[in-house]
């Protein structure tokens, strides 16, 4: 027991010099949001972040210390967010409800101080935007088993003020929570149909697939409801668990380990020219054989890298007929001369810039 003291009275020591030493950090984090504000500059830089992350992931790796990328990210993550809203204040509208898998992601990029923002539908986060409710906006754009949300791509075309600021790839998983600890106790489960259904394998195999299930709004409300029930359980996100304190007894238990979203970060502000960026843009292809191809072969020439192509129906006003207009994504900054280059080429077209963003790893 007397060296179980003598250590935790070292943490107690550490805690106390890395508490300090944060402070000392914020200090200087405020100063920089006064230089910033006076210059009206950009408070949320990700490739700034991102260069930190990965100066001490090789320092850690220098000093063979225990902590790696993912854990480094997880403790700087909520650090930067801390700094951004002490140099100034973010608000973030997000596709709700609260506890949402949108929500998550927002609050995985923008800590727990900012101020959030949860609206009903994608458009209304744009609306928000335009109307100057907030600074950022968190929407879904794609999942990798789902595919592409339409609704999304449709709006970045109609809101031509909105821009991409950035994305955020993250895993979904859903949790089983319950207020009950004895899974044997569960009477009823509580879960969007969608999400029970992506979780069949754990139910079957824990001999709850015949317990009475419940259908929900959403996974958000699925853990409310949780809340109430002491003989309940809920299939939801950790986010959703968290907000309705509803205790983890299973963190992951979905079919698919490798169910994965892209996230959009939307602003009214540009992204400033940086390496490892990514290009949007929607193009309307002349209607006639081989425009696509000769659209295609631009960034060929260039040696620019598609890394998406998507095809989204254009209604004719003047009838029923419709065409098709080409979302895109590509390596690159709309400031670097070979996508300018390619860009004035594809003028030819009908084109739409959405946003350079730094690209994170999918």
């Amino acid at each position: 027991m007397v060296m179980l003291k003598n250590l935790r009275t070292q943490i107690d020591r550490l805690d106390d010099e890395i508490l300090s030493l944060l402070n000392e950090r914020m200090r200087l984090v405020q100063s920089i949001g006064e230089l910033k504000n006076k210059q009206n500059s950009t408070i949320y830089r990700p490739e700034r972040e991102r260069a930190i992350l990965s100066r001490l992931e090789e320092l850690s790796r220098t000093q063979k210390g225990r902590l790696e990328r993912e854990a480094i990210e997880a403790i700087y993550g909520e650090i930067f967010a801390v700094s951004r809203n002490l140099e100034k204040a973010q608000g973030v509208a997000y596709l709700g409800p609260e506890g949402s898998y949108t929500h998550q992601a927002a609050h995985l990029r923008f800590g727990a101080l900012s101020s959030y923002l949860a609206l009903a539908g994608i458009e209304d986060v744009f609306k928000a935007l335009r109307n100057k409710q907030a600074k950022f906006g968190i929407v879904p754009v794609e999942n990798n088993t789902a595919g592409a949300v339409g609704l999304t791509l449709d709006c970045l075309a109609k809101y031509e003020e909105i821009k991409i600021f950035g994305e955020i790839y993250m895993d979904i998983h859903h949790s089983f929570v319950s207020l009950n600890d004895d899974i044997k106790g569960i009477r009823r489960i509580y879960s969007h149909p969608q999400g029970y259904h992506q979780c069949r394998l754990f139910l079957e195999s824990h001999h709850l697939d015949g317990v009475e299930f419940i259908a929900s709004k959403s996974t958000a409300n699925a853990a409310f409801l949780a809340s109430k029930d002491r003989d309940g359980a809920a299939i939801c996100s950790k986010i959703a668990a968290k907000l309705y304190k509803v205790p983890l007894l299973y963190e992951r238990i979905e079919d698919n380990a490798a169910n994965r979203t892209r996230f959009l970060i939307l602003s009214d502000e540009n992204f400033a020219l940086c390496e490892g960026c990514k290009t949007s843009i929607f193009v309307h292809t002349r209607d006639e054989a081989g425009a696509l191809a000769d659209l295609l072969l631009v960034f060929k020439k260039a040696q620019i890298n598609l890394t998406k192509l998507e095809s989204r129906p254009v209604k004719n006003p003047s009838g029923t007929e419709f065409s098709h207009s080409f979302y895109m994504d590509f390596e690159g900054h709309i400031e670097e001369e070979r996508v300018r280059g390619a860009l004035e080429e594809v003028r030819a077209h009908k084109l739409l810039w959405l946003g350079s963003y730094l690209a994170e790893r999918g």
